[in-house]
């Protein structure tokens, strides 16, 4: 009774609150609960591998049986992760840092910004979310704001988020990376001229809490080119989205091209399918400084022979199962199947994502991206009744957050978007709202993806951002009166 009046205190959270689920078991992409109902999981970006993995249990399992201690003493688990890890990244990124979770890997990520040039202030993205510790609520506007206009600090300076779909440079500038990148520079001289110093730039390689957004190809580039140029570091936050998750790459990073390499990257989530660990990788310029200052750095369980046989675990069946090329044919039979939602659902304005990574941004008006957050709300919940696990995020919780396990089939995504466009059909007509399949009011609108763009080889293969919103003549979806009904909706 006391863990269940705990859960439910008003800062503690579950999913599906009205009705929520109690589950007790589960394995690969399912999830069961206590009555023993399975649930396809199409969120649960933690168990990478799958959930249960049994190569990635037996690991674990074999380690604990024999040592677990803290990194003071040597092992050879401790070298061999660093080596394996450090492999998958660009050279210069060569110092491991092992800590417990994505939050505490972020904070020590600012604690080597800060110490490397010795500046205090950092440029964070709008909606960003970096943890849950005080330094990272202060450098997270998807939490500060939530506390009042004068919520954020001083040291603390706020840049558009690189959103080509609700951003101020939207899919019809000429260059909207360099425009995103141009005010990061602003706020580099603004700051400097108030005789303050910037120490680091940080966002996540996709943002996920802000809404699924994929940054411009060349926007990280130049954004590191200003900040390095102001004495700052770059923090390239792989959370949520590192470790092949968007197929061709091993990190969202480089989706950017092969010329960008951030100065830090922190990982955390899938790093231990479940298991409680994060890194912090940077240069060993940057480590040296923060050895510098005399203050010795030590975790107690970071690195530790358990966590990293189980982190070795996670890359040998990423490698052995091919998981990143699961995630790449996935993901773009996924994108296929949305797209054609897209086609057929005016609630679908914009279809995004790479990997299995993917965004769908509802709205009650193409024309004005109106945010769709109830219908967003009410499908959730209708899903949830068809044993399908999804969860809605963004700025105005508009957004449908594919981010499922590594092993998720086409088999998977056929199911969970055939009861979504079922669902969808259902909410038309209910509401009165007019679909595009007339003729007479279809309005066809192209694909836009990156390969038909002009960006780098390499960084556009399996990136995909269908805008239904770029049509710019009416579409019908509405009449002028016309609105959802609330009583429909809420759930």
């Amino acid at each position: 009774m006391v863990l269940c009046l705990l859960c439910f205190r008003p800062s503690c959270k579950v999913f599906y609150a009205k009705d929520p689920l109690k589950i007790v078991r589960a394995q690969g992409q399912y999830m069961f609960d206590e009555k023993g109902e399975k649930y396809l999981d199409c969120i649960n970006n933690v168990a990478h591998v799958g959930h249960s993995h049994p190569y990635v249990i037996k690991a674990a399992t074999k380690q604990m049986e024999l040592l677990n201690t803290n990194s003071r003493f040597l092992h050879d688990n401790l070298v061999q992760y660093a080596q394996r890890l450090t492999a998958t990244l660009p050279e210069k990124l060569s110092v491991c840092y092992f800590v417990n979770s994505g939050s505490e890997a972020n904070d020590l990520a600012l604690r080597l910004a800060r110490q490397y040039r010795g500046h205090q202030d950092v440029i964070t993205l709008e909606n960003a979310y970096h943890g849950h510790v005080t330094s990272l609520i202060d450098i997270s506007p998807y939490k500060f704001n939530q506390l009042g206009k004068d919520s954020k600090k001083e040291y603390v300076h706020v840049a558009p988020s690189p959103d080509v779909y609700r951003g101020k440079y939207r899919e019809d500038h000429p260059d909207p990376a360099s425009a995103y990148a141009e005010e990061v520079k602003k706020i580099i001289e603004e700051t400097q001229k108030n005789g303050r110093k910037i120490a680091a730039f940080i966002a996540e390689s996709m943002q996920s809490c802000g809404g699924q957004v994929i940054p411009p190809v060349g926007y990280f580039q130049k954004v590191a080119e200003y900040v390095r140029a102001a004495g700052g570091v770059f923090i390239a936050d792989e959370v949520q989205v590192g470790f092949g998750r968007v197929g061709k790459h091993f990190w969202a990073f480089q989706l950017q091209g092969e010329d960008f390499v951030p100065d830090i990257v922190t990982m955390g989530k899938p790093i231990g399918n479940g298991h409680p660990m994060s890194c912090v990788v940077t240069t060993r310029e940057i480590a040296e400084g923060f050895g510098a200052s005399g203050l010795e750095y030590f975790n107690t369980f970071g690195g530790n022979p358990v966590s990293c046989a189980v982190g070795l675990a996670v890359l040998d069946v990423i490698e052995k199962e091919d998981l990143q090329g699961n995630a790449t044919r996935v993901g773009n039979y996924l994108l296929e199947l949305l797209a054609e939602q897209k086609e057929k659902h005016p609630l679908v304005g914009d279809i995004r994502g790479v990997g299995l990574f993917v965004g769908v941004d509802l709205v009650k008006d193409r024309q004005k991206r109106t945010p769709a957050t109830a219908e967003a709300l009410h499908l959730i919940y209708k899903l949830k009744e068809r044993q399908i696990l999804l969860s809605a995020d963004g700025p105005y919780r508009n957004i449908l957050k594919f981010k499922p396990p590594m092993c998720f089939t086409m088999e998977d995504a056929k199911h969970a978007v055939e009861t979504l466009d079922a669902l969808l059909t259902e909410m038309e007509e209910a509401t009165g709202m007019k679909t595009e399949n007339n003729a007479s009011t279809n309005v066809q609108c192209k694909r836009k993806t990156t390969e038909e763009s002009s960006q780098p080889e390499g960084a556009s293969e399996s990136i995909s951002h269908v805008n239904g919103a770029a049509c710019r003549q009416e579409n019908g979806i509405y009449s002028k009166k016309r609105s959802v009904p609330s009583k429909r909706i809420r759930t």
